[in-house]
C-alpha cells in the first residue's frame, strides 16, 4: 500500500471525536449559578434534561447553602455512568434525583417551572436516522412545520423543554450560536417568540468563553413562559470567572454598570433581524448585497483530501498523466495573503504541500490508463468507496468539477475570512467558497474584488455568517450571496470602472444590477 495516505488519527483527534459523538461540553460554575438563579425564583424544583456531571445541581447546592432555601434538583441524562455517580452524590444530599431517561424519546411528565440545561451539541449528521425522524415529529407537532434537517440534537431539546415548561415558569439554555445562526433559525425564533417571552439573551467574546478550545460559539436563551414582549435585553460578556454576570441576573436585569459585561435594550424584530448571537445593527440596509454582482458556490468536496490532493513528487512517482490533475488548493491556513500565484503554488510546493487534485471522471476503472487503475485501486483497498461524501458518487472516484473561480472566499479557519484574488485559475476545496463574477470583464473583477476587501464590507460578514470558537465564521453559499455592500462603496465602484464620458456604468434598477461596459446612457 502506498504510504502517500495515512491512517493514523492524532490522539487530540480522536480524544475530541469522543466529545462530540456524546455532544458533552461541560459548563463552568460562574455560568452554571447565573442560568440557575434566573430559573430558581419561586420555584421548589429545578429541572435538568441533560445532567451531565452536575454543574447545575452544583450550582443549586451553593445557592440553596447562600439562601438557607431547600430547592430540590431532578436531572435526566443516557450517560448511565454519570446518571449513577450523580444519585450517589443525591443520596448524601436528599434533595436531587436522577435519572436514566432519553429525553428526546420519552420526555418526563410536567410541567416544570424551572428549566436549566446545556443540551449535548450533536449536529444533524452524526444522528441516526431514527432519531431525525423522531425530532421531524417534534417540531411538525409543536410548531406545524418541520425544521430543516440540518438542526443539531439541541435544537429539540429546546423544543421539548419550552413544551414543559409551566405558565409564568423560567428556562435558561445554554447552546451553540447556530441556534438562532442556522437556515432553520427564522422558523424556530418565530415559534418562540410568538409564544413565549425571550427576555435576554447572553453572548460571550472569544476571550470570556465558557467553553476554550472548542469549536462553538455559546449564547444563553432565558425565557419565560408568559406573553411576549417587543424588546428584549442582549448581553455581551467579555470577562471569564466574575460575578458579573450572576449578580446582573440577581438585579432581575435592573442594574446595568458591570465592567464586564456589555448591556444593551433591544427590539425584539430588530434582534431577530440582524440575528441574537450578533451586536444590534441598525444602520446597515443596503440595496446592494453579493448576489447583484456575483454568484457562489462552494468549494469542491473530495471526501478524502489525503487521497486526491496531491504534490507534484507524488503525481510525478504515481505516474499520474497530466490530463487528471489540476492545480487545487486546500487549506485556507496555505495562504497568507490576498492573491493566488503561480509564485504563492510554487512555494508551496516547496514545503510538501499538495497543490494538484486527482481528477478522475466517470469512466470505467478499465478504461483508465494502467497507472490511474493502479491508484483508484488503493483507494478501494483502503475503503474509500464506503466512506459517507464518496459512496453517494457514482463510480466512487467521479470527482465533483468547478470553473476557476477569478474570485475565493476563506469562509472558517482561525485567521480572518477574507476574499482572494485567483491569478492562475486553480480550482478550491471546501476551506473556500467560489465566487463568480456575472462579468469576465477584468477590470469589473478588479473593480468587484477591491469593494469586496474594503473594511466596511468585510465587517458585514457577520451579519451573514455562523459564529464558531475563537472568532471564526462560516458563511454558506447563498449567505455569502446576501453580504450587504454599502451603498457609499458604490460610487467608489463606478470611480474604479467608469466611462471617459463620466457616465456611471452600474446603476440598480428593480431591483437588479444594470451593467453599462460601453458608457451609453441608460
Amino acid at each position: 500500500m502506498n504510504s502517500i495516505i495515512s491512517q493514523r488519527l492524532p490522539t487530540e483527534w480522536a480524544e475530541r471525536e469522543k466529545l462530540r459523538e456524546k455532544g458533552q461540553f461541560w459548563t463552568p460554575d460562574w455560568v452554571a449559578k447565573a442560568m440557575v438563579n434566573y430559573v430558581v425564583i419561586h420555584s421548589n424544583l429545578v429541572f435538568d434534561p441533560a445532567l451531565g456531571r452536575g454543574a447545575f445541581y452544583t450550582a443549586l447546592k451553593t445557592i440553596n447553602q447562600f439562601r438557607g432555601t431547600n430547592v430540590k434538583f431532578y436531572g435526566t441524562d443516557i450517560d448511565y455512568q454519570l446518571v449513577e455517580q450523580a444519585n450517589k452524590e443525591c443520596s448524601s444530599s436528599g434533595i436531587c434525583q436522577a435519572e436514566l431517561r432519553d429525553f428526546i424519546k420519552e420526555p418526563p411528565k410536567g410541567p416544570f417551572k424551572a428549566i436549566v440545561a446545556n443540551p449535548p451539541y450533536i449536529r444533524h449528521h452524526r444522528l441516526p436516522e431514527k432519531i431525525k425522524q423522531l425530532t421531524k415529529q417534534i417540531s411538525l407537532e409543536t410548531l406545524g412545520k418541520t425544521l430543516d434537517g440540518r438542526a443539531g440534537i439541541h435544537v429539540y431539546f429546546l423544543i421539548q423543554a419550552l413544551r414543559l415548561l409551566e405558565h409564568n415558569g423560567k428556562l435558561a439554555f445554554i447552546m451553540p450560536s447556530d441556534t438562532c445562526e442556522g437556515v432553520f433559525a427564522s422558523r424556530l425564533w418565530y415559534w418562540i417568540t410568538n409564544n413565549y417571552c425571550l427576555e435576554c439573551v447572553v453572548t460571550f467574546t472569544p476571550e470570556a468563553t465558557p467553553f476554550p478550545n472548542v469549536d462553538t460559539n455559546p449564547i444563553i436563551f432565558l425565557i419565560k413562559k408568559t406573553r411576549p414582549k417587543s424588546n428584549i435585553i442582549w448581553v455581551k460578556v467579555t470577562r471569564q470567572q466574575t460575578e458579573d454576570l450572576n449578580d446582573f441576573v440577581l438585579s432581575n436585569f435592573r442594574l446595568r454598570n458591570f465592567p464586564s459585561l456589555k448591556i444593551v435594550k433591544r427590539r425584539l424584530d430588530e434582534a431577530l433581524n440582524t440575528g441574537l448571537s450578533r451586536e444590534p445593527q441598525e444602520d446597515v440596509a443596503s440595496r446592494y448585497t453579493l448576489s447583484l454582482f456575483a454568484t457562489v458556490m462552494r468549494g469542491i468536496a473530495t471526501g478524502a483530501n489525503d487521497f486526491f490532493m496531491l504534490t507534484n513528487d507524488q503525481a510525478r512517482k504515481l505516474e499520474i498523466p497530466p490530463e487528471f490533475l489540476i492545480p487545487a488548493i486546500g487549506r485556507t491556513r496555505d495562504l497568507d495573503g490576498p492573491y493566488i500565484t503561480n509564485e504563492v503554488l510554487k512555494k508551496l510546493e516547496e514545503k510538501g504541500r499538495p497543490t494538484l487534485l486527482f481528477t478522475p471522471d466517470g469512466r470505467r476503472l478499465e478504461d483508465f490508463p494502467f497507472a490511474v487503475q493502479e491508484y483508484l485501486k488503493e483507494g478501494e483497498e483502503i475503503g474509500l468507496p464506503a466512506k459517507p461524501l464518496i459512496s453517494s458518487r457514482k463510480p466512487w472516484y467521479k470527482m465533483e468539477r468547478r470553473a476557476a473561480p477569478p474570485l475565493l472566499f476563506a469562509y472558517l479557519g482561525r485567521r480572518n475570512a477574507r476574499f482572494i484574488r485567483n491569478m492562475v485559475a486553480i480550482v478550491p476545496l471546501t476551506g473556500f467558497l467560489c465566487v463568480y463574477p456575472h462579468y469576465n470583464n477584468p477590470e469589473y473583477i478588479e473593480s468587484l474584488w477591491n469593494i469586496l476587501q474594503h473594511p466596511n464590507t468585510l465587517k458585514n460578514l457577520p451579519l451573514v455568517g455562523k459564529s464558531y470558537g475563537s472568532g471564526a465564521i462560516k458563511i454558506e453559499p447563498r449567505a455569502l450571496e446576501r453580504l450587504p455592500i454599502p451603498e457609499t462603496l458604490m460610487q467608489l465602484f463606478n470611480r474604479y470602472f467608469i466611462h471617459p464620458h463620466q457616465i456611471p456604468l452600474f446603476r440598480v434598477s428593480e431591483g437588479h444590477l444594470e451593467y453599462n461596459p460601453k458608457g451609453s446612457v441608460y
